[in-house]
């Protein structure tokens, strides 16, 4: 699988405040909360601030005068300020803690949401691992931003300008040193964001496919064990991690860099203005209080000036997780439901592709479809098997009845109803699928096999005979040995079961939905001689009023249809009975000796078709076309 795009042009084209601003609509129900949150900082920033002006009064009168009563009471006046600046932080935290929660579970469930709407060909070029990243690791980091990051930067920026005007309270020169020697700050503030924001990005997306390994390596244990390749994946996974560090080291070096600076101009600025200070003192400029003061007042503002660096970079990773977070929610959906969507009241189940064309997005221009003008038409109740060479397009041709691909080009119908006009939702009611790699939840049996049932209460009895039924068609009575029968819960995409237990409970599935039109891709192909022959001695009750298209993979699974259709390089070249076919068609001969020649490989039986047969097939098929050659020649 293709990596996700590393970035959005058009995220990247936006400036940091319009990026981040994407997350109004997020904040919006809780903004009076944050807004509280902010208030509080800021009111704790000012009783800081008061402090100095407090301590420059205790100075020039008590502390002169050797009043003690007075210093005690100024004394008890800077801690009423100090317990004031107390309570503003704690309330701080107390507007903000919830609301930031609230909004990372609205942002995650809306990008699962988004993630479960998204078209199939969207998950074809993400890998999961990034996705994971996105949902977990960004959306965490922006509600740490906005419950801490967000309110501290905005709250630290309003101390460090009202403090530099208060500076100016005292004398002009000492509040000029601070304003010039800032001036470097912003220019490595400039610097720093455009070299952080691209390591930033970088590190996020590298942590994404190093999540993508894990996965694939955990997901692949059985094979990687099976071909000794542990050592192949676990250096290819140090190559991953080791790009992730380097880049982890240059961002460290990029916040080392702004924070040397940082840490240099407010001592260089307080060197200066220590020299400056004791110079207007002489010339009888200011007093000694109001340099004290000034003093107090630049430690004050030490912390928010200093602590701007680290802001700052918190606000370009949050800037790079929502850039990240947005590429998904900006991601076109084309699989759509209609705007005036039309409603199939009783559905017979006849399915029909007329002229349909497929091509993937990724598709170079000189290649042609890979479904390259479909005409076939499946009449109710009819099973059709599809039978075709390896890359002929048989599953994809059953991806587009329910829509998880949408035709290039003709189009698919539904009773005469083109497929687009009806909404997702009842369309995959009356289509259902089983796929031939089945996939299973980390869910119990009942929840898995009535999971296209979302009506019906699972745990009733018409839920409980609608389970039977389908595991008694699938022949899935093994379920029954399990720990906890049907209410045991299977392991992580069913791999604690056997192939062919995890496709009976696929194909229990697709029977439970109780569609009109059932679309099977070689569901049977993991199962045994005898379980096949059981599987389909029961599909064929279950398919005797319901419209059925099978990719069949195997020539007893051809013997269940009552036409079939021949596939060759995108297109249907020949339907008919299996016996017509394989006597008018060679390719179709072609197809199935193959299809013997496989399954007689796996068995060990018999081909039914011999080369005998195939011979005396392609001579009978020889005369038919030279008698109707000599007749066209006659009629000339």
């Amino acid at each position: 699988m293709s990596s996700s795009p590393s970035s959005s042009s058009t995220s990247s084209s936006l400036s940091t405040p319009r990026a981040l601003w994407r997350l109004a609509p997020f904040v919006k129900p809780v903004v009076w909360r944050f807004v509280g949150g902010a208030a509080s900082a800021l009111a704790a920033a000012i009783i800081a601030l008061m402090v100095p002006i407090v301590l420059e009064q205790i100075v020039r009168g008590p502390v002169q005068s050797g009043a003690v009563g007075m210093i005690v009471l100024g004394a008890l006046a800077v801690l009423a300020l100090g317990l004031g600046e107390a309570v503003m932080v704690w309330l701080r935290r107390w507007f903000i803690l919830k609301p930031s929660t609230e909004v990372e579970y609205r942002m995650r469930t809306q990008l699962y949401s988004r993630l479960q709407t998204l078209p199939v060909a969207f998950h074809d070029r993400w890998q999961s691992g990034q996705l994971l990243s996105r949902m977990m690791q960004d959306i965490g980091l922006i509600r740490r931003w906005l419950a801490f990051g967000l309110i501290l930067l905005v709250v630290n920026i309003l101390t460090i300008i009202i403090g530099s005007v208060l500076l100016f309270r005292w004398h002009w020169l000492l509040g000029a040193i601070f304003i010039v020697t800032a001036i470097p700050l912003w220019i490595q503030g400039y610097l720093f964001e455009k070299r952080y924001g691209r390591l930033a990005r970088q590190s996020q997306d590298q942590a994404g496919d190093l999540a993508t390994s894990v996965e694939e390596s955990v997901h692949g244990i059985r094979v990687l064990k099976a071909f000794g390749r542990g050592k192949h994946a676990l250096n290819r996974f140090s190559t991953q991690a080791e790009s992730l560090r380097e880049t982890e080291l240059s961002k460290a070096r990029a916040i080392g860099s702004i924070w040397f600076w940082l840490d240099l101009m407010p001592q260089i600025a307080f060197g200066l203005s220590l020299m400056s200070g004791i110079w207007l003192i002489a010339q009888g400029a200011i007093e000694l209080p109001e340099l004290f003061a000034f003093f107090a007042m630049a430690t004050v503002l030490r912390w928010p000036i200093e602590s701007i660096g680290f802001l700052f970079s918190f606000m370009l990773d949050a800037r790079t997780a929502t850039d990240r977070v947005f590429d998904i929610f900006s991601e076109t959906n084309a699989i759509t439901d209609p705007e005036n969507p039309v409603t199939i009241a009783e559905p017979r189940g006849e399915l029909a592709f007329e002229n349909a064309h497929f091509r993937y997005q990724d598709a170079g221009a000189a290649e042609r479809d890979l479904l390259d003008g479909i005409d076939l038409v499946l009449r109710p109740g009819e099973t059709m098997a599809l039978v075709g060479l390896t890359g002929s397009g048989k599953t994809t041709l059953t991806t587009l009845p329910t829509r998880l691909y949408d035709v290039t080009g003709g189009r698919v119908t539904l009773d005469g109803v083109d497929v687009r006009d009806l909404t997702l939702v009842e369309l995959r009611q009356h289509i259902a699928m089983a796929f031939e790699d089945a996939t299973l939840f980390s869910a119990s049996v009942r929840e898995n096999v009535l999971l296209g049932r979302a009506e019906l209460d699972v745990h009733s009895e018409e839920g409980e005979r609608v389970l039977r039924e389908a595991l008694d068609v699938a022949q899935a009575g093994f379920v029954d040995q399990l720990p906890e029968g049907v209410e045991t819960v299977i392991g992580e995409e069913g791999l604690s079961l056997s192939g062919g237990q995890r496709q009976r409970l696929a194909l229990a599935r697709a029977v439970a939905a109780k569609p009109r039109v059932l679309v099977l891709d070689d569901p049977l192909s993991a199962l045994d001689v005898d379980t096949e022959a059981l599987v389909e001695e029961a599909l064929r009750h279950v398919l005797a009023d319901t419209t059925a298209m099978i990719v069949a993979h195997r020539p007893s699974t051809v013997a269940l249809a009552d036409r079939v259709a021949l596939l060759e390089r995108g297109r249907i070249t020949a339907v008919g009975t299996h016996s017509e076919l394989l006597r008018t068609s060679t390719h179709y001969r072609h197809v199935i000796s193959s299809l013997e020649a496989e399954e007689a490989a796996r068995t060990g039986a018999i081909p039914i078709i011999t080369d005998q047969d195939l011979e005396e097939a392609e001579e009978a098929a020889a005369a038919v076309e030279a008698s109707t050659t000599e007749e066209e020649e006659v009629q000339a």
